[in-house]
């Protein structure tokens, strides 16, 4: 299954490849903004999973989500937000606009691994 994981700091986006490819996840597409993300998806249509942050340039987590929404073919794709932005309100608008978990930055490698699971209906 193709994970799409965006992020505007490589070195996030590196984090969480590494907590991917340690779960078994190998097949990895990446961008840094949500425009970017936008047209990896688009090329990618076996994507299963897009995990976002939420503050990007160009087009961040929270526009990326709503779009990804307004596409029927995308309305079952299972998104983690994964963001600095921790407080209620912010949970509540990701949620709304169609996140289906969220993770607070900074995060452990295990609840990546308890989120990813629960979107996916897994678990060990």
């Amino acid at each position: 299954m193709k994970i799409l994981v965006v992020d505007d700091s490589s070195t996030m986006r590196r984090i969480i490849k590494n907590t991917l490819t340690r779960l078994k996840f190998l097949d990895l597409l990446e961008a840094e903004n949500g425009a970017q993300a936008w047209e990896v998806l688009v090329q990618n249509a076996d994507v299963g999973v897009l995990i976002t942050d939420w503050n990007m340039p160009e087009m961040n987590g929270l526009e990326l989500v709503k779009k990804v929404r307004a596409e029927q073919k995308y309305v079952d794709l299972p998104i983690i937000m994964v963001t600095t932005e921790g407080g209620k309100t912010e949970v509540i608008t990701a949620l709304k606009a169609g996140v289906n978990n969220y993770i607070v930055k900074p995060f452990t490698p295990e609840v990546l691994k308890e989120k990813l699971e629960a979107v996916l209906g897994t678990s060990d």
